[in-house]
């Protein structure tokens, strides 16, 4: 019986190769089941100057501070904070536009960019605060920042994250928001909590500082 047993398990070791390990839920990111605490990476995505004008804002050759706002985004998935990348909303490479340690950008000159190179919407670091530096008053929203970050957020889905097959609550100075948190608008001061999967053990209600 040796090459019966022989026959099984090998067998067995075939089958485990071609599944690829376990599977997820349908709209459900593997990483929601991962174990470790494996968190999405985000990383800057290119053209962000194009990203800025689907998202509906306008691109400028320099910052402007005659509307001035900073929210906070908190995003954790089963308790771990993922990171904001610095720079969304920045054309990172053009020359004027300074680099500062390994995730800052900005500094740009009171003689600006040659062409467009900041949104008015933006991150400046990895520490979730939401820069709206714009020439004029006007309503900016947690939806357009998420577009520049090229990661889908709607009243169903952050990312792959999906409900119902994964819990996804969304707080706003540490009250649950109901409705799509795109509309979400960013006000001074504001702080937003997206929890995905287990909630952290304290869920930050207010602007960091």
């Amino acid at each position: 019986m040796e090459w019966l047993r022989r026959s099984v398990l090998a067998l067995s070791l075939l089958l485990l190769a071609g599944c690829g390990g376990p599977s997820s839920s349908p709209g459900t990111s593997p990483l929601a089941n991962a174990t470790g605490g494996a968190v999405p990476s985000w990383p800057l995505p290119a053209d962000p100057m194009g990203l800025a004008r689907q998202a509906g804002l306008n691109p400028d050759t320099r910052e402007y501070l005659d509307y001035h706002v900073h929210a906070h985004l908190d995003v954790f998935v089963n308790g771990h904070p993922v990171v904001i990348p610095g720079g969304i909303g920045i054309e990172t490479s053009d020359p004027a536009v300074k680099k500062f340690g390994s995730n800052g950008y900005g500094g740009i000159p009171a003689a600006g960019c040659a062409q467009p190179c900041i949104s008015p919407l933006h991150t400046h670091d990895v520490d979730g605060v939401i820069h709206v530096e714009a020439p004029q008053e006007v309503q900016f929203t947690l939806g357009q920042l998420f577009k520049e970050m090229a990661v889908r957020l709607d009243s169903s889905c952050v990312d792959t994250y999906c409900a119902p097959a994964t819990n996804v609550v969304v707080y706003v100075n540490g009250q649950p928001h109901s409705g799509d948190p795109a509309d979400i608008v960013l006000r001074d001061l504001q702080e937003i909590a997206i929890v995905i999967g287990t909630p952290p053990a304290q869920i930050p209600n207010s602007f960091p500082g």
